[in-house]
């Protein structure tokens, strides 16, 4: 079978296996699991060496790592410390100690009871996550829990990853690594933080200024390949350097670009790696030995349950909070598939014991969903509850407004939600514009408003409203009817360059849209009129009766909009008839002059 061919089965069971997996609520990562296994040697047996697919699908982890690098921006680690540090941390010694003393009584070293004990003690990030989104619980006060614990392992992870290749076989540091080696490591750490540090930035920045997409796109992918190999060189983890580059970039204006162009690559490689997963999951092991497969997998749940309900109720979580919390965090998860593929990479683990903890994983996520029913069946009393936990300080704060267009008028906007304390995620294409306002003090981001993956990634999914300060016509209506296409209902506010563009904009259904220099006009023109002799009242009556004809005219243009002739013909009657009413106006402020 060719490349292409073989490319084609995986697009094809990815395509037939992740929605059913979703519609059944099972979640896309074992959708790809299960795809991999029906194509797998096992079952249909149309990829037969699902290895050399395992080491190519390997750079979607390196992907991953870098994404949860973006995501550590110092304000939600300090918001979320004690959930993250605290119960994520002894959620993962207290769950790997008795797994590891288990598998040490079974017969295995150390080195590989502790392998086995933490690969196990990691959930599901992707499957727990939505899970929890799906079921609107995410928020809550367990939901938020969950998010913390799962937020230490991804983090806990990448120290994890980079020791394993140090380890030989009899669970000491390999021979050849001596103190040399270590500083040797360290020094290219220091040394890869500061020259990143130094000209990434600039360097995107240079990128950005083209503003040809591709480019960035080629570049975002090209940064994170080079900080893997060059860790990787230096005898590092791959995953390592793409996690750092990720963590340096994480407070900069290209962050939600970067993660819009990264996203899609991910979400394929890491697809591919578990579709690898499931290929090399040895289904025949089920057939062979079941009762022990599924003690295991029965064992992982209840200890990992057990685990963390204990924790939740010392935390002074009540029952409503800690059930749910035990079952969403008790299945094995993807990183587990990684770390005990690495492991066996690196000598620790032989092939068959990975074998039967990859497999005992699969079975602990797809029993979730029907614990999760079994939950929810077994009492109402199990509802989540609205109270605060002591532990967790964290506040949701107002939804975001999202402003596309950060120059002169998105500025102003941004500027007075500021003064009104309302939060506000701005995105702008110029990447000098970006540079100038930053330095002034302001949160905006680099990035294209009209890619639907990056208004995502801004959080537009949540925010409470959108504003489209973009000054280019054409450009703006397209970021609307997008918007209004794929966020129905969102709040959409809108500058308008002039007449046919606001009735563009009112055509595609905007909640609010202003000319830019209607206002800014009248109220020259007022200024103008004070200093000719008009008193003031005079002239607010005069730019009253201007903006209500200007606004009735617009109604009228607007039905008529697709009819030049009549667009005409009610632009000259509206001029006669402003005409008219300052005529009235003048003639009634002679008599009562009199």
């Amino acid at each position: 079978m060719n490349f292409l061919q073989q490319g084609a089965v995986y697009l094809g069971a990815a395509a037939l296996f992740v929605p059913l997996a979703r519609r059944g609520g099972l979640g896309s990562v074992l959708g790809y699991v299960l795809a991999g296994i029906v194509i797998g040697p096992w079952v249909l047996g149309l990829i037969t060496d699902p290895q050399s697919v395992l080491h190519t699908a390997e750079i979607g982890i390196v992907f991953l790592l870098f994404l949860i690098g973006l995501q550590l921006h110092p304000t939600r680690l300090r918001v979320m410390r004690t959930a993250i540090f605290g119960m994520g941390s002894l959620q993962v010694a207290a769950t790997m100690l008795p797994l590891a003393l288990l598998a040490r009584l079974l017969g295995y070293d150390w080195t590989q009871s502790l392998v086995m004990g933490f690969g196990l003690s990691l959930s599901s990030t992707a499957f727990a996550l939505q899970l929890l989104a799906e079921k609107k619980v995410l928020f809550s006060t367990y939901g938020r829990a969950a998010f913390g614990i799962l937020l230490f392992q991804d983090l806990v992870v990448i120290p994890a990853l980079v020791l394993l290749p140090m380890l030989s076989r009899n669970g000491t540091f390999a021979a050849q690594f001596t103190a040399w080696d270590l500083l040797r490591s360290l020094g290219v750490v220091v040394l890869f933080l500061a020259l990143l540090r130094l000209f990434l930035r600039p360097l995107l920045r240079i990128i950005a200024g083209t503003q040809l997409q591709e480019l960035f796109t080629i570049a975002s992918l090209l940064l994170v390949v080079t900080a893997a190999l060059i860790m990787d060189a230096a005898g590092l983890s791959m995953g390592l350097g793409a996690f750092l580059a990720g963590v340096l970039v994480a407070d900069s204006e290209y962050r939600h670009q970067l993660q819009a162009d990264i996203q899609p690559f991910k979400d394929l490689l890491l697809g591919l790696f578990f579709m690898a997963v499931g290929m090399s999951t040895n289904v025949g092991l089920l057939a062979a030995m079941p009762l022990a497969i599924l003690g295991i997998a029965a064992g992982l749940i209840g200890i990992k349950a057990a685990v963390l309900y204990g924790l939740a109720r010392g935390l002074r979580l009540d029952n409503a909070n800690a059930l749910p919390l035990a079952v969403y965090l008790s299945q094995g998860g993807e990183f587990g598939f990684i770390f005990f593929s690495f492991a066996t990479g690196s000598a620790i683990l032989p092939d068959a014991v990975r074998d039967v903890l990859v497999l005992a994983v699969t079975l602990s996520m797809i029993a979730t969903p029907f614990l999760l029913l079994a939950l929810q069946a077994a009492a109402t009393r199990f509802a989540p509850s609205n109270t605060p936990a002591a532990f967790d300080e964290v506040r949701i704060p107002e939804r975001a407004v999202v402003i596309a267009g950060f120059g002169r008028v998105g500025q102003i906007i941004g500027r007075i939600l500021r003064s009104q304390h309302i939060p506000f995620t701005a995105i702008e294409i110029d990447p000098g514009n970006v540079d100038f306002v930053r330095r002034y003090g302001n949160k905006v981001y680099y990035g294209d408003a009209a890619s639907l993956r990056l208004l995502r990634t801004a959080g537009l999914d949540g925010a409470a409203a959108f504003v489209c300060a973009v000054g280019e016509v054409e450009k703006s209506v397209a970021i609307i009817a997008m918007v209004r296409r794929e966020f129905p209902d969102i709040r959409i506010f809108a500058r308008a360059r002039n007449r046919l563009h606001e009735m563009h904009l009112r055509a595609l259904g905007v909640d609010g849209v202003i000319r830019d220099t209607l206002l800014s006009s009248v109220e020259l023109a007022g200024m103008l009129l004070g200093r000719l002799g008009r008193d003031p009242e005079q002239v607010e009556r005069i730019k009253r009766t201007f903006l209500d004809n200007d606004r009735r005219t617009l109604e009228k243009q607007y039905d008529d909009r697709e009819n030049d002739r009549m667009l005409i013909q009610t632009a000259r009657d509206a001029a006669e008839e402003l005409e008219r009413i300052f005529s009235a106006d003048e003639e009634t402020q002679r008599h009562e002059d009199r």
